[in-house]
C-alpha cells in the first residue's frame, strides 16, 4: 500500500494552536464548513499523526451529502482517520430542532471515539470562534438567560466523557476564512446559514455589522463578560455544593428555610441539575414560595418541574423524573 505522504505546510496564517499542544492523540469535529475545515488543516499540518476527525451526518437537508464528500476526501488528501456518524434527529414536543440536533451531535461524537481507535481517543478540538461566541451570548440575553447562559461555551469542558477544546474563541471568523482563501482551500457552504428566519443567522447577518461598527472590539469585551459570568457561576456552583451538604441529598425542607431565597434557589438548581432535571424560573419561583408556605405536617408540594415533579416526601422533598 502507498503511503501516502505527510501534508506540506501551507502558507495561511492559521490561528494559534497553542492550547491543545499538551494533548496525546485527538479527534477534530469536522462539518466540511470553513470553521472547522480549517481547523483540521491547521492540526494535521502541526501534527500530522495525530489528529482524527469525526463527522456528523443529520441527514436534515439534501446538502448533507455533499458536506459528507468533502470531509471524506480532504482527510484521505491528509492522510487523517475518518468517522463518519449519521445520526436520526428527532425532537420532543416543545424541543427546538436546533438543540435536538446538538444534543445527538455529542452523542454521536462520544460515540465514535468509544467506539473508533481502541478507544485512546479521548479529547476532541471544536472550531467555533469569536463569533459564535457572541452569537451565543446575544441569544443568552434575548432568553433573559442566568449565569451559566451567560458565561457561554467554555474552552474547556467535558461531556460524555470526552474532554471538548476550543482553542480559537478568541479568533474572528473572518480570519479562517482569510486563512483557507491564502491556502487556495475550499470549503462547502451551508445553504441554512444564510436563511435569516433562524435568530443566530440574522444576527451574524444583520446585528454584528452594525455592532462592530459602533463597538469595534465587541468580540473582545463580550468575551471578557462571558469570562466573568463563567467566573461567577463556578463560585456558586462551589457554594451549591457546600449547601447541598448542609440541606442533604434529597434537601430537608427546615433546612432549605434557614438559607437565603437566593441560595435556596441556587442549590435547588443544583440538586435538579443532579437529578437531570432543570426548572424554568417560574417554576423555581413556585418551588420556593411552596417552601416558604410548608409550616405544617399537611402542607403538600407537588409541583411541576422540568420533565419531572417535585413532591414533599415527609420532612424532605424528592424529585420525579418522567
Amino acid at each position: 500500500m502507498a503511503v501516502t505522504p505527510t501534508p506540506k505546510l501551507t502558507p495561511a496564517n492559521f490561528p494559534s494552536l497553542d492550547a491543545l499542544q499538551h494533548l496525546g492523540p485527538f479527534a477534530v469535529a469536522l462539518s466540511g464548513g470553513a470553521d472547522s475545515t480549517a481547523l483540521l488543516l491547521a492540526c494535521a499540518t502541526r501534527w500530522p499523526d495525530r489528529v482524527h476527525a469525526v463527522h456528523v451526518h443529520h441527514g436534515l437537508q439534501t446538502a448533507a451529502d455533499g458536506f459528507e464528500a468533502h470531509c471524506v476526501a480532504l482527510c484521505e488528501r491528509l492522510n487523517v482517520p475518518l468517522v463518519v456518524q449519521r445520526v436520526n434527529v428527532a425532537h420532543a414536543t416543545g424541543e427546538s430542532p436546533e438543540n435536538a440536533a446538538r444534543q445527538a451531535r455529542y452523542r454521536a461524537f462520544a460515540d465514535a471515539l468509544q467506539s473508533h481507535w481502541d478507544g485512546q481517543v479521548k479529547d476532541m478540538a471544536l472550531a467555533q470562534h469569536a463569533d459564535d461566541q457572541v452569537e451565543t451570548l446575544l441569544l443568552a440575553l434575548s432568553r433573559g438567560a442566568g449565569l451559566p447562559g451567560l458565561a457561554s461555551m467554555p474552552a474547556l469542558a467535558e461531556r460524555h466523557e470526552v474532554t471538548y477544546h476550543r482553542p480559537w474563541l478568541d479568533v474572528p471568523g473572518q480570519v479562517l476564512r482569510d486563512a483557507l482563501q491564502a491556502a487556495a482551500e475550499t470549503w462547502v457552504e451551508d445553504p441554512t446559514n444564510r436563511d435569516i428566519r433562524f435568530t443566530r443567522n440574522r444576527i451574524r447577518a444583520e446585528l454584528l455589522p452594525v455592532i462592530e461598527q459602533v463597538f469595534p472590539s465587541f468580540r473582545q469585551t463580550f468575551a471578557r463578560s462571558a469570562s466573568h459570568a463563567a467566573q461567577a457561576q463556578t463560585l456558586l456552583q462551589e457554594l451549591a455544593e457546600q449547601d447541598l451538604l448542609q440541606v442533604g441529598n434529597p434537601p430537608r425542607i427546615k433546612a432549605l428555610q434557614q438559607l437565603s431565597e437566593a441560595r435556596q434557589s441556587n442549590v435547588l438548581r443544583h440538586w435538579l441539575a443532579l437529578a437531570h432535571t432543570q426548572a424554568s424560573a417560574a417554576q423555581l419561583q413556585a418551588l420556593l414560595v411552596q417552601v416558604k408556605a410548608c409550616t405544617t405536617r399537611g402542607h403538600r408540594i407537588d409541583l411541576k418541574v422540568g420533565r419531572g415533579f417535585v413532591r414533599r416526601d415527609g420532612a424532605v422533598l424528592r424529585c420525579y423524573n418522567l
